[in-house]
């Protein structure tokens, strides 16, 4: 609200406030918010004097917001760095104003077309608003070829890529429902060496010879992935050197490396980064930890390649669980659910015998019983519980371990609840 506010007074407000700041934006479909939170640990491991939009306020507002709260009433900024989130649809017009040092694109993925439309449209608000600071550095995905075609538009900025490597043994099975399956260039069908999940790995187009960059910064070894942290071997242009990451799920490996690269590109030592992922730990509904039932870690999904990832690593878990799925369909969550018959909730099935119970909740749990019904998973193993409270309550009693994976405001009206029974910082803190 603040800045709203601030903008009908004067519009170009941010402009103004963000000149003297040296900022880190962070865009892309997924990993925007953990990738946001481990550049901001590596910030204040190198003991930088900082502000970051951690409450999630991603548009044009939100960000005037977080200048807003970190100036003193002449408008002189408090603070000397920045890292925020920004949303992918409001990069072209936030960039111009914000004017980064760093941009980290993270990934492309289709996402709540009601409000982004197709992906390509997507794609063309991130290039936009990158044109408006070409003296920014990018930090973009090699692995994701709509990513990595931002260096096809002839762009000035000087880039600095990132990845994981084939040797890192990272493979998946290719989606059976890609995002990019053929060439942005000449519209022929991409080759992959591997796949390290959806669309992203080592892609090629056997016709125009579009292919993926030779990534700066890559995971070329895992030593270690379980259902706590990973530990990889990264290589950087100064050599390659152990890695480990205080998060599960090999999506989490690409924060980690994104992380790195943006802390280099903004002039952080990179000895510092590495040592403050070994400590991080994601709130905010990203793998985030509850001490509730025999222990609660809580996986925001919004889209069908990020809920297949969830669901992938769900399945790497060899124990008995509770498995929870909420599914809301407000204005931040998308509208559309036809979303959860694209994502692979098939994967469930193997596993259904180390699931003790499943629920579904949220304002569309009805959709979402029917979803895991179509996935194969018996219907007398199924709960509804369409109260936050109530099923609060229901998991308070259980005593396995419960993965909860909602939507983005059913996230926040559990997390609410959770958190005031548990205790834990609010959503902005």
């Amino acid at each position: 609200m603040p800045g709203r506010i601030a903008m009908k007074i004067c519009p170009n407000l941010l402009s103004l406030l963000s000149q003297n700041v040296k900022t880190v934006a962070v865009t892309g479909t997924n990993g925007k918010t953990t990738c946001s939170r481990m550049i901001e640990e590596a910030f204040s491991e190198a003991g930088l004097s900082y502000f970051a939009n951690r409450s999630g306020a991603n548009l044009m507002s939100g960000v005037t917001t977080e200048f807003v709260m970190n100036c003193t009433l002449s408008g002189k900024m408090k603070k000397k760095y920045a890292v925020i989130e920004c949303d992918e649809a409001a990069a072209r017009t936030v960039f111009g104003q914000l004017k980064p040092q760093v941009i980290v694109v993270t990934n492309l993925f289709r996402d709540q077309l009601d409000r982004y439309g197709e992906i390509t449209h997507t794609l063309s608000n991130i290039r936009e608003g990158i044109r408006s600071v070409p003296e920014a550095r990018l930090c973009l995905n090699a692995d994701c070829s709509l990513t990595a075609s931002l260096s096809e538009d002839g762009l000035p900025n000087p880039i600095l890529w990132y990845g994981i490597d084939g040797t890192a043994g990272l493979k998946a099975v290719p989606s059976r429902l890609s995002d990019a399956s053929h060439c942005i260039r000449c519209k022929a069908e991409y080759e992959y060496d591997y796949h390290t999940y959806a669309h992203l790995g080592g892609f090629r187009c056997p016709k125009c010879g579009y292919h993926r960059p030779q990534p700066d910064f890559a995971v070329t070894e895992i030593l270690l992935m379980d259902d706590r942290h990973s530990e990889v071997v990264l290589r950087t242009p100064s050599g390659e050197t152990p890695l480990t990451i205080n998060l599960p799920a090999g999506y989490n490996l690409y924060n980690a490396v994104a992380s790195v690269c943006a802390a280099e590109a903004i002039g952080i030592e990179q000895r510092i980064c590495i040592e403050a992922l070994g400590r991080f730990s994601c709130g905010f509904g990203r793998m985030e930890s509850f001490p509730l039932a025999g222990g609660t870690r809580m996986i925001l999904v919004k889209n069908p390649a990020g809920c297949s990832q969830a669901l992938e690593y769900l399945s790497g878990i060899d124990k008995e669980y509770i498995l929870v799925v909420c599914l809301n369909d407000r204005g931040a969550d998308g509208t559309d659910i036809s979303w959860i018959w694209d994502a692979d909730f098939e994967l469930l099935g193997p596993m259904s015998e180390r699931i003790r119970k499943f629920y579904v909740s949220g304002d569309r749990a009805d959709d979402m019983r029917l979803r895991l019904k179509y996935a194969g998973l018996p219907d007398e193993k199924i709960t509804v519980e369409y109260s936050p409270e109530k099923l609060t309550d229901a998991l308070a009693q259980e005593t396995l371990p419960v993965y909860i994976m909602p939507t983005y405001t059913a996230m926040l009206d559990l997390r609410t609840v959770i958190v005031h029974r548990c205790g834990g910082a609010e959503f902005w803190e």
